[in-house]
């Protein structure tokens, strides 16, 4: 059915912390987001910058000490803050699915593959017996697994790092939702497995007219997979842009720093330059820009005051003192 709006999903200030004895944890802070159907948004950043914690906050399976403090998220015009957990359990799996990172650690090794699919399927499209194995081997099919019908007999265990995660994505389109939250979905897999699964995840979205958040911190996924990408740096967004764009034209410091940390394949080998200084603590944020204890570029301003988004080109939008504090969007 078609969207309403142009937006399948629209994050607005989104800000998500966890409530910790040690103190306040700033996971999310002011994130802001648009994704159409069909498009792939590759959310971009080290080890706890707050990626699977956005997805989670998406999701709604932020659980105490969590909690969603401010934002919107609207999905098919509908803000999701606002529904119950009753209501979010008939959009999770239906409208909107994720693929978890680690399948051996999603998929429960107590039953086999065709019942924690068919499972999914009887929840959301009350479809039963034979009706629901039959989806179940043909979401396997779509999957690309050989054999569906032996896959479906089988155990988690039994099967391969790659062919659990194709059963992961099985189960995440077998009731065909709007959009898909991948996180780091090729992490565990080998070089030549990685390359199948985003072939197939490209495939889906092309043919299906899906939208994907692509969580990763992989630049060469990002490059493959996705139209757009949105950097992010100890739970802010610091950079939004195209991927073409990003590639060619980076702004934000830290962006910048990311892509020259990039081996080279070509030419003379050259040491690798490293972004200086550690991630801050998220208890105890820097002030003003988060970046700037690690920025050769920080001034005054940028130690006093959070920078506001700017836009320096078509849908380029950077979160930097650097590029002036004219031509602000809106956030």
């Amino acid at each position: 059915m078609p969207i309403e709006s142009k937006d399948l999903l629209n994050v607005s200030n989104l800000t998500t912390r966890f409530y910790t004895y040690e103190g306040i944890v700033n996971a999310v802070e002011g994130v802001n987001l648009q994704m159409s159907s069909g498009e792939v948004l590759g959310l971009l950043g080290e080890t706890g910058c707050g990626k699977s914690v956005t997805a989670f906050s998406i999701m709604r399976l932020i659980n105490p000490p969590g909690k969603i403090t401010e934002g919107r998220i609207l999905f098919m015009n509908e803000d999701l803050v606002r529904k119950t957990e009753t209501e979010m359990q008939d959009i999770r799996g239906a409208k909107i699915s994720m693929i978890f990172q680690e399948p051996m650690s999603s998929l429960n090794p107590l039953y086999k593959v065709g019942e924690q699919i068919t499972d999914v399927i009887k929840r959301h499209q009350k479809i039963v017996g034979k009706d629901a194995l039959e989806k179940t081997s043909e979401v396997l099919t779509m999957v690309r697994l050989t054999d569906p019908e032996r896959v479906l007999n089988q155990y988690p265990f039994e099967l391969s790092g790659g062919m659990q995660q194709r059963v992961m994505i099985a189960a995440a389109i077998s009731c065909n939702a709007r959009l898909l939250i991948a996180d780091e979905p090729t992490t565990m897999l080998d070089v030549s497995i990685q390359a199948e699964i985003i072939e197939l995840l490209a495939r889906i979205v092309r043919e299906r007219n899906t939208g994907l958040l692509l969580i990763t911190h992989d630049l060469g996924v990002v490059a493959q997979l996705c139209q757009k990408v949105a950097v992010m740096y100890l739970g802010n967004i610091v950079e939004y842009s195209g991927v073409r764009e990003l590639f060619k034209n980076p702004a934000h410091p830290y962006t910048i720093g990311l892509l020259n940390s990039i081996p080279s394949t070509e030419g003379e080998i050259k040491r690798l330059n490293a972004i200086e200084g550690d991630v801050p603590d998220s208890i105890h944020p820097p002030t003003g820009c988060r970046f700037h204890p690690r920025c050769k570029l920080a001034r005054e301003i940028c130690r006093m005051q959070r920078p506001v988004p700017i836009e320096i080109g078509q849908g380029h939008i950077v979160y930097c003192f650097e590029y002036g504090e004219t031509s602000q969007t809106k956030s």
